[in-house]
């Protein structure tokens, strides 16, 4: 299997470095990068890399795949792999590999040490870096201007008898401790695509004519996760190790989902990563990373929707982890009713798009703070899933409570957000709405299914299944393509997201229209296939957009391609 770096890193389970194109620019620099997904640097480029041949740069041709690196010259090849977390191995033939760091600062430092290593301090990404020659010579080129050097390259030269040259790099934070690195470059490469393998097999299934897509699947997500560090308390699937290298408090729930039945253990952490974070209010992060948590706005609670389906299998029915999860997910469920309610009618609200992970869609218009239908809908569904809990757990009279709450907040949602044949989503206070889109947001309480009576969800059905309207060849968009306010690269104002379909599917097939649940996966599964695992797509072009190798898109799609396209 091969991917293209210009959108996905080369990188490894635990890691946090990753090869590839540069991330997210106005005016991206040419070339490859070792880069650092450790907080949210910029830049994230630590190191240039050009294959050398006689210490000048040559055009290469790039062979990627999820053990080994492959960069080739005419006549020269240089590999790198990542056998280990904090290790890039590289050996080259006919070639040298030279490193540019791309931004030095005042600070910034290298030297050479009495053991022949070169130890180089990036000051912009708050990390250090030992270079080893393995085999062949190494240079280095670091001035030092009164407290720091302006400019650092490190060049990896082949020995003139064999051609060849071999090298490690490791990234560390404090000191370094001495180390040899006896392993050969082959036995470790080895190792990592028998770790990938013994991944991949487990993956949920596809059909056949998605088992290349299914591969790379579990390529973006197994290569996405790093290993617990500062904040990460737990080895966590970042978003992408593109840019969106972090994890948002609803995002991380469609991994967990896509990793139930592969790995339980990586899957309840994915679960209870946020709620590791929780605050006294109840209230979990908006998005957390090794080295910050951000608290400016929060996400949707599909926290319980999560646990419910997580819930089908018997491993997350174990009372030691659903007593983890109970009080969290009980304080979290709360936080709304006593801190997102502004007008005291019971419904609660959004403070801003991002809150909804809507960042941008069209109800938002209006202004805030916005009475979202979804937003009751997820909490109906997340005190039947407390109900569930409690009752697994012992605590009968809890449960009947949960329940009761459940039926009351569903029969006020109706009451207050159904009008005339849609679901509407009102400012909070005077219930005024954005007349001039069509989004896909409004037709999200369709996730309680049969809970709905039968003429709303066959009305919400109805409008889903409109072609044209929402549904379009690619799937769903996320405004309708007839809306004056449509825009083909709008984020939540036009194109496909992964997170919008699964929620619609899963209200699809539950409310009992599977037919039409089935055709908008195969959609979506066939739009991935085609375009990879983007951030989100175009509607109508299907062409993907914005970060290229994001995790959620890849989880959504191995969750539905076995759930609705492998019976």
């Amino acid at each position: 299997m091969n991917f293209d770096l210009a959108q996905m890193p080369f990188s490894r389970y635990g890691s946090y470095i990753a090869v590839s194109h540069a991330a997210q620019h106005k005016d991206p620099p040419p070339g490859l990068f070792l880069r650092t997904v450790h907080g949210r640097t910029r830049p994230s480029e630590v190191f240039r890399l050009e294959v050398t041949v006689a210490g000048k740069p040559v055009p290469i041709r790039e062979l990627a795949s999820p053990d080994v690196l492959r960069l080739e010259a005419e006549g020269a090849t240089v590999e790198l792999a990542i056998p280990e977390p904090k290790v890039l191995r590289i050996r080259g033939r006919g070639a040298g590999l030279r490193l540019t760091v791309v931004e030095t600062g005042a600070c910034s430092v290298a030297f050479r040490r009495s053991d022949g290593r070169a130890e180089i301090n990036t000051w912009p990404q708050r990390l250090k870096w030992m270079l080893t020659a393995l085999a062949g010579d190494l240079r280095l080129e670091a001035p030092w201007r009164r407290s720091g050097c302006p400019r650092v390259a490190a060049e990896f030269v082949p020995d003139a008898a064999t051609g060849g040259f071999e090298a490690a790099i490791e990234e560390f934070q404090s000191a370094w401790l001495p180390r040899e690195y006896p392993e050969s470059f082959d036995a470790g490469r080895k190792r990592t695509a028998e770790e990938f393998e013994r991944y991949r097999a487990r993956m949920p299934a596809a059909p056949a004519d998605l088992a290349a897509a299914r591969d790379l699947a579990a390529y973006v997500t197994w290569s996405s996760v790093v290993e617990p560090a500062g904040h990460y308390t737990r080895p966590a699937m970042l978003m992408s190790k593109n840019w969106m290298s972090q994890v948002w408090s609803w995002d991380h729930c469609f991994n967990a989902l896509a990793l139930a039945s592969a790995d339980p253990l990586l899957a309840w952490d994915q679960m209870m990563l946020l709620f590791d974070h929780q605050d006294a209010t109840g209230a979990i992060p908006d998005s957390v990373n090794d080295q910050a948590i951000v608290w400016n706005y929060s996400k949707p609670p599909i926290h319980g929707w999560t646990l419910s389906r997580l819930m089908r299998r018997p491993e997350f029915r174990d009372p030691a982890r659903l007593r983890e999860i109970y009080e969290p997910l009980v304080r979290w469920t709360e936080w709304f009713f006593a801190h997102r309610d502004d007008d005291g009618d019971g419904i609660p609200d959004y403070r801003h798009g991002n809150d909804s992970g809507w960042d941008n869609a069209t109800p938002f218009d209006v202004g805030v703070p916005l009475e979202g239908p979804d937003l009751s809908a997820y909490l109906v569904l997340q005190m039947e899933a407390l109900a569930q809990a409690a009752d697994l757990l012992g605590r009968t009279g809890e449960g009947r409570r949960w329940q009761a709450r459940a039926r009351d907040l569903l029969g006020r949602l109706l009451a207050h957000s159904w009008r005339d044949g849609a679901f509407v989503a009102l400012r909070s206070g005077d219930h005024a709405r954005a007349e001039a889109g069509d989004s896909l947001f409004e037709f999200l309480p369709i996730i309680l299914g049969p809970r709905l009576p039968k003429e709303v969800h066959r009305g919400l059905a109805a409008g889903l299944a409109q072609e044209g309207r929402f549904l379009t060849p690619h799937g769903l968009a996320t405004e309708s393509p007839r809306s004056p306010l449509y825009e083909s690269d709008g984020y939540w104002r036009g194109p496909i997201w992964a997170p919008s379909t699964m929620l619609v599917a899963d209200g699809l097939a539950s409310g009992g229209e599977g037919a039409l649940a089935r055709e908008v996966s195969a959609r979506f599964c066939r739009l991935c296939a085609r375009s990879g695992f983007a951030e989100n797509f175009d509607a109508l072009s299907g062409a993907g957009l914005r970060d290229r190798a994001y995790t959620w898109t890849a989880s959504a799609f191995l969750v539905l391609a076995e759930e609705f396209l492998s019976a």
